[in-house]
Order: C-alpha cells, then structure tokens, then sequence
C-alpha cells in the first residue's frame, strides 16, 4: 500500500500502528453491540478491506508452507486475544483487563533474550518496569470493585497478555523471509481466520452478530478499516526491523493514547496521578526507541 510506503523507518511505522489500534475502544464506544460482536466484526472488515485491495490488485497469496502453518496459529492465538482480553473486562474492568493485557511487554523482552537471543539494553531494562508502572498509574487499581470472581479476570488477562505476544512473535516469523514490503497477505489471512474462528464461537455461546443500526455498521467498518486494518499493517511491517523489547515497549503507546483519546473525546476526568503515569510510560517508550542506537 503506497501510505504505509512511505514510512520508512521501521519505528515510525510502529508507533503509527499504535496510535490507529489506540482508538479501538473509541470505536467500541461509538457503537450499540458487545464488545464480542465489535471484536467480531473488526477482524472481519478489517480482512476483507485487505481482501478486495490483493483481489483488485492482481496480487497473489505467495505464502510458502511454513507461513501457511505460521499464520495459522497466529490466527487463532489472535482470536484467543480477543475472547480472553473481553472476558477479562467482564470480571475486573477495563482498567486492570488492559493493564495484565500489556505484561506483554515482559514476555516480549524474555522471547527477544531468551528465543531470539537479542538481550535487552540497559536502557531498555530500565525502561520496561517504568512503563508499567505509569501504566499503572493511568488505569488505576480500585480493590474495591474488584468482583468475587476477579481471579477469572486476572486470568483471563494474562492469557490475553500471552496471546498478544505470541501473535506480535509469529507475525514476525512470518515476516523473515518474505519478499514483500508489506505484508498485507499476513494480515489478510490472520484476520478472516480469527472472523471466522470468532464468528463460530460466538454462535456456540449464542451470541448475536446483528448489528441493526446503519451507524454502528459505519463505526465498525471504521473499526476494522483504521485501526485494525491499517494499525495492524504499520505494526506488522516494523516488526522484522525492530528487536520484541522495543515492539513491546512501542505497543504501550496504545493504551496510553486510549487514555488521551477518553479525556479530549469523552470528557473523561483525569487526575494528577494520571497525568504522571502518562508521562512515565510515554517517557519509557522513548528510552525504549533511543536504546537501540545507545
């Protein structure tokens, strides 16, 4: 696609891809269905945009058997993400489900030292632990409304922060010996699986994928156009050219965003703390870029 084209530099693309994936709960907001069926039909829209454009474009899947297999697992530990990270939200609320969703960053750092043997640098070291803890400084954690059944939550959650990693390490995987610039195909593919893995569990669990309204339908097709869609091809391109620490750090820019979005979109009231922590994480994140070249 010739927009991502034009971002070259592989952190730029990144954090692009972060700040388009941040308006996600700003979509979910928008709209009048659950939380499952936007997820739904993010994942649907957003792959069959990338569909129609390889469709009308001549171009062909050109996926060897090794990315099949790949992407495959990446499809359904993406669906995975979706359904644990909503479950999540049920039990302990948006803020702790976003913030175990973003442990992420630390099984990203593990992966990259450990699988990839790319070691973290001091920077980097330093920078993870003082993201999270501005991440926890902006979503807040009130005991008090935790529900008699917030070990489910926290579960949930963290097997939404292993979900996301793994996809975020595959996609990368598949990305290695690729020929094209950028992976629209991977992107394609990953999303109509999880649409239809997501489609049939939705069914099992009696779930309605009805959206009546034509402005939901307008929200959701924004949904899976921008933020998914295009979020998902700028995050997917970096992801070779950058080392998992970095990628995990990058991606905290997400919820930190989403914070933003909620006071300048929806009136949301802030406090000091708040404002603090969003400044730790941002400040992380940029130690998290710099350290590659310290």
């Amino acid at each position: 696609m010739p927009l991502i084209e034009r971002f070259r530099a592989p952190r730029i693309r990144l954090f692009a891809g972060a700040a388009l994936i941040s308006l996600s709960p700003v979509w979910v907001k928008l709209v009048s269905v659950s939380p499952t069926t936007s997820g739904f039909y993010r994942v649907l829209i957003g792959g069959a945009a990338l569909a129609v454009f390889l469709a009308f474009s001549g171009r062909r899947l050109d996926l060897s058997r090794r990315n099949w297999g790949i992407l495959a697992v990446a499809s359904v530990l993406f669906a995975l993400d979706l359904w644990f990270w909503h479950r999540s939200i049920q039990y302990v609320g948006p803020g702790l489900s976003t913030l175990l969703a973003n442990f992420q960053v630390f099984i990203m750092m593990f992966a990259a030292a450990f699988l990839l043997r790319q070691a973290p640098t001091r920077l980097q070291v330093v920078a993870v632990p003082l993201a999270f803890v501005g991440l926890v400084m902006i979503v807040g954690i009130d005991p008090s409304k935790l529900t008699p059944d917030y070990r489910w939550g926290v579960l949930f959650g963290l097997l939404t922060a292993v979900s996301y990693a793994g996809v975020l390490l595959l996609l990368r995987a598949s990305r290695a010996h690729s020929p094209h610039r950028i992976p629209t195909r991977e992107v394609a593919v990953v999303s109509l699986a999880a649409a239809a893995i997501l489609g049939a569990t939705a069914m099992v669990e009696g779930e309605s994928l009805v959206v009546s309204s034509t402005t939901d339908m307008a929200w959701l097709a924004a949904y899976g156009v921008l933020s998914h869609c295009m979020g998902w091809l700028f995050i997917a391109s970096s992801l070779p050219e950058v080392s998992p620490t970095e990628a995990g750090l990058a991606l905290l820019l997400q919820p930190t965003l989403s914070f933003a979005w909620d006071i300048l979109l929806f009136g949301r009231p802030m406090t000091a703390m708040e404002l603090v922590g969003a400044g730790l994480a941002l400040t992380a994140i940029y130690l998290g870029a710099r350290s590659e070249k310290a």
